[in-house]
């Protein structure tokens, strides 16, 4: 319990300690006039309040990722609770930072043109279709999840549930942000954190469960290697891609550039809370006990179910159906959004018509519902591994921002080749990759890193 707390607290201390510094690198302004009012059009760039922007992103940003991933990488033990902590204040937070500062300070662009300003018009297009790909899979994904979920409570078929969601994907991606988002959406993110604070109570106070400190022997429950899977594994409990294809539709809803540090790095803090806390839940349930390596890989909704049924009693199916049902569908719902206005930003093209959008979304909702009668923990990997992508090139962005800027761009290049650490030993390591040896793609990536930093830095800062 005691490595449980000590990783809590340090969480909740960044916000207020490495915030600030982020902050104060990266220089808000609350007397410049945000793109919410300066280009105010009734559907996306509408202005909204401070705490509806942090609950909405933290929705956006959360759904099923720090549940689904955190409880997977919970079988590599107290581990995951360092990469947790570390990869959320370090990377995650500072990603989804200048994801969303650069965006506002660029008129609230998506990436795709923020990475085409900072780092040249050669990735453009590349991070046009990985962008876009993230979000479909991530629809597919919690989608898939949500509906494993209700067709095991009410016992109707699969594809009913997933039907009936893509229907809801499709009207909300298409209506102005401040109908269904702005109005609904910040009471779904409070219960998905109120989740989390009642099964970790739950948890705490029952004597039957104990978390497992960073000294317990015996919780390392797969034979993958921390190095790459757990950093991959946990995604958006640390760092995720994702969150940079999110981060646009909130800078246009910003009122005033002092907000980027609640809404953003806070809203990342959160979701690292709630990763922490369903890492440790996993870990108490199911110490030491074969249940949790058998969900590893599959849809682990039902072993949602029965810890939130076990741990807080009748309350439990009603979390479940809030956590794992409703935030996962409203995160689907937004990534085909950001899909959507990723499409319109970069082909320039006007959505002010509800048919227009409706040609743009029809697309991606019929792709993204085609994906969903895949294997889901081959859509989960393959997720992993785009998003992790996506984040490697927005972090490189920052720091080129910053030198530019005349700034200290340390802050997120460090952070970015840790990234490209990841993703270069994960593609040669991993099945789906070119499934090399663990030692010859370790020392492969540690070389393509350090050159591909070198190669950043001498061109960029100049």
């Amino acid at each position: 319990m005691y490595s449980f707390i000590i990783c809590f607290l340090i969480l909740v201390a960044s916000y207020f300690i490495y915030g600030k510094i982020v902050e104060k690198v990266a220089g808000t302004d609350d007397t410049r006039e945000t793109p919410a009012y300066r280009l105010q059009d009734g559907i996306d760039y509408i202005p909204m309040s401070k705490i509806k922007n942090f609950l909405v992103h933290f929705l956006n940003i959360a759904g099923l990722g720090p549940i689904f991933g955190a409880i997977q990488g919970a079988l590599f033990g107290p581990a995951a609770f360092l990469w947790i902590v570390f990869g959320t204040i370090f990377i995650g937070c500072v990603h989804d930072f200048f994801s969303g500062f650069m965006s506002m300070r660029e008129d609230g662009l998506t990436m795709p043109s923020i990475v085409s300003k900072y780092l040249g018009s050669g990735l453009r297009k590349f991070v046009t279709v990985l962008m876009i790909i993230t979000g479909i899979l991530v629809a597919a994904t919690f989608a898939k999840g949500a509906a494993d979920l209700i067709a095991n409570l009410t016992h109707i078929p699969v594809i009913i549930c997933i039907t009936v969601i893509f229907i809801y994907f499709l009207i909300a991606t298409v209506f102005p942000v401040d109908k269904i988002m702005g109005k609904v959406y910040p009471i779904f993110g409070a219960l998905l954190l109120i989740m989390a604070v009642l099964m970790t109570g739950g948890l705490l106070l029952n004597p039957s469960y104990s978390i497992p400190e960073f000294t317990t022997q015996g919780m390392y429950l797969t034979d993958k290697s921390i190095f790459p899977y757990l950093f991959v594994t946990i995604a958006c409990g640390a760092i995720s891609g994702f969150h940079a294809s999110q981060s646009p539709i909130i800078a246009r809803c910003i009122e005033n550039e002092n907000d980027t540090r609640p809404v953003f790095f806070g809203a990342m803090v959160l979701e690292g809370l709630v990763a922490l806390c369903w890492a440790a839940i996993a870990m108490a349930f199911f110490h030491g006990q074969p249940q949790l390596a058998a969900i590893y890989g599959a849809a682990p909704a039902v072993a949602v179910n029965e810890m939130a049924t076990v741990l807080v009693g009748p309350v439990g199916l009603i979390l479940t159906i809030i956590g794992v049902v409703i935030c996962p569908i409203t995160t689907g719902d937004t990534a085909l959004r950001s899909a959507r206005i990723t499409i319109v930003d970069e082909f320039n093209i006007n959505n002010e018509k509800i048919i227009s959008r409706l040609k743009l979304a029809l697309p991606l909702f019929l792709i993204s519902f085609g994906l969903t009668f895949v294997d889901f923990s081959l859509i989960w990997r393959y997720f992993a591994w785009s998003q992790l992508i996506v984040a490697t090139i927005v972090l490189f962005a920052a720091s080129a921002y910053l030198m530019k800027k005349k700034k200290q761009y340390i802050i997120a290049l460090a952070p970015a080749a840790v990234c490209t650490l990841i993703a270069v030993g994960y593609i040669l390591q991993a099945p789906e990759g070119l499934n090399l040896p663990q030692m010859i793609s370790n020392i492969i990536a540690v070389i393509a890193t350090v050159i591909i930093t070198a190669v950043f830095v001498k061109r960029y800062k100049k």
